[in-house]
């Protein structure tokens, strides 16, 4: 089988793999459809000197969505056949984040396409307990995008704790930010998007979006301010990744609001008395996403029909891997997807 391997430097290797065999508790897993993450861009990036000798070789991709190929012994979790997303992690199963269905928060836990093999390639080999099954309303495409960026911002977004009573600001309309305010907006909550690329400005305004804003028009905390009356939004979330997003949050926030900060990036230190303490805000991290939380979300996607597949930008071969990251590292891109037939 063929896997995307990235060595580092902007570089991309396309390998020949064996197909692996699913041992006790894991499954075989065709690949359909495989999603590009901002995480996958660190590695790219990363010097070839500093990749980190347990990452070196490994089959990169942790948004996958295919199909149930081969049961390993003791696999009761699917059968062979069923369509199935899967949450990126090979771990102990017994501790109480496993049984909570928090795996991520195992001590033992591997993610798949940093740690093991991942989705970018023909097969790849899952626990599967990790394997929630695709509703039969989806497609994989919708699948793959639900499996990480959109699960996770529903966590974020029920930690909010939104509705029509708040307005939110939503930094960053990549596809984790689209993914909120597709959410955000069918929960009822006035949504205010900020980006720098009016694509995607426009594409926020078009899944729900009640305001955008343009960085490059000026600093985007007055305009918020002034929408809001002065106070300030009830909620902020940063998806961008970025130290100046993740500042505005703050600064935009009215006092007690609460503050979403999405994904792993770091932050430039600020003055966290003038924009933390003395505003009383409450700060959530989120870090992907439990399996409940990904079987609910695709549940809250089917029963409103939100239209997911408009936040795809490019659909590629495998084999056209090196195009597929020239494209995706050009910024410019919304979901970029790995396709089979």
């Amino acid at each position: 089988m063929k896997g995307v391997v990235l060595p580092g430097d902007k570089t991309l290797e396309l390998r020949d793999f064996p197909t692996p065999e699913p041992g006790p508790g894991e499954v075989l897993i065709q690949m359909k459809v495989s999603g590009l993450c901002g995480s996958d861009l660190h590695f790219y990036r990363t010097p070839k000197d500093q990749v980190p000798s347990f990452s070196q070789g490994i089959i990169r991709g942790h948004e996958p969505c295919g199909v149930v190929v081969k049961l390993g012994p003791c696999a009761r979790n699917v059968k062979v056949g069923d369509r199935v997303m899967v949450q990126h992690y090979f771990t102990c199963g017994t501790c109480e984040y496993c049984r909570s269905g928090w795996i991520h928060f195992c001590k033992q836990a591997r993610v798949m396409g940093t740690h093991a093999h991942g989705s970018h390639a023909d097969y790849m080999i899952s626990p599967d307990t990790s394997c929630a099954k695709l509703p039969d309303e989806l497609s994989f495409e919708e699948g793959a995008i639900l499996a990480c960026g959109m699960a996770t911002v529903w966590q974020a977004l029920l930690q909010l704790d939104v509705s029509g009573r708040d307005t939110l600001v939503i930094f960053g309309q990549g596809p984790v930010g689209i993914s909120a305010t597709m959410l955000a907006k069918t929960m009822g909550t006035r949504v205010i998007t900020v980006d720098t690329l009016k694509e995607r400005l426009d594409l926020s305004k078009e899944v729900g979006a009640d305001v955008t804003i343009n960085t490059l028009d000026g600093d985007p905390v007055d305009a918020i301010m002034k929408l809001t009356d002065g106070k300030g939004a009830d909620a902020t979330m940063d998806t961008s990744g970025s130290d100046q997003g993740r500042i505005n949050c703050f600064r935009c926030s009215k006092i007690c609001g609460k503050v979403s900060l999405v994904g792993e990036r770091g932050v430039t230190p600020f003055d966290i008395s003038a924009l933390f303490l003395r505003k009383q805000i409450t700060i959530y991290g989120v870090w992907t996403f439990s399996l409940p939380g990904l079987i609910n979300a695709a549940d809250f996607v089917v029963k409103h029909k939100l239209p997911l597949k408009k936040m795809i930008s490019h659909r590629f071969p495998i084999t056209r891997a090196d195009e597929a990251f020239k494209m995706f590292n050009s910024g410019k891109t919304n979901k970029v997807l790995f396709v089979w037939p």
